[in-house]
């Protein structure tokens, strides 16, 4: 089936969303302890959400890259993704006037780039995965209002990991990704292609 090129593909409900994040034990163990990001994580810095498992795996080495050895899901409000998008600046201009583009980069609190979504074996695929880059505000509702719950999936992580080192078919240990609806303003915000805005798998 033909995916289109810059699509977000994420488990969702009609309420919330999950996304990835992989930290070192130090972070990662006190954020699943009190269901919220707490201290040693640091506000201040940008943190990078994603909705795409594999992109995560890709980016973590299915949790074994150092710093990186605790994968966890955090399932976030759909209201609060869809503010930061309204809110995003791209990384890159992607043809926008360069002026108007290093105002709103300026402005936005958060990123959005598109990178090439990855098989189980790291390859990179034709379509791309929307990474969510939060800084100052963003991140503040990210860790207070828009966190639903914080799941620690390392287990997972690197029981795919083996499986696919050991040349099995891991598609039916995958997450559930389906297509997520994007309100067309949004879509054409951050440059998606697809633009539907009703999902055939929620009541």
């Amino acid at each position: 089936m033909s995916v289109p090129h810059r699509q977000i593909r994420a488990v969702h409900t009609g309420a919330s969303i999950t996304v990835y994040q992989a930290y070192d034990p130090a972070i990662a163990g006190p954020a699943v302890a009190a269901q919220r990001f707490v201290p040693p994580f640091r506000r201040e810095r940008m943190t990078w959400i994603k909705p795409s498992f594999l992109w995560m795996m890709y980016r973590c080495g299915y949790a074994t890259k150092p710093g990186q050895t605790r994968v966890l899901a955090v399932e976030i409000t759909r209201d609060g993704f869809e503010w930061a998008l309204g809110h995003a600046c791209p990384s890159h201009p992607d043809g926008a006037d360069p002026a108007e583009w290093r105002r709103r980069l300026r402005e936005s609190p958060v990123r959005v780039q598109w990178d090439p979504e990855r098989d189980p074996h790291h390859n990179p695929l034709p379509h791309r995965s929307i990474q969510v880059g939060l800084s100052g505000e963003a991140v503040t509702r990210y860790l207070d209002r828009w966190t639903v719950s914080i799941t620690d999936v390392t287990g997972l992580a690197r029981e795919i990991g083996q499986a696919v080192r050991a040349g099995r078919d891991v598609t039916p240990m995958l997450p559930d990704e389906r297509p997520y609806p994007l309100p067309e303003p949004l879509a054409r915000s951050v440059g998606a292609t697809d633009t539907a805005i009703s999902d055939p798998h929620l009541p």
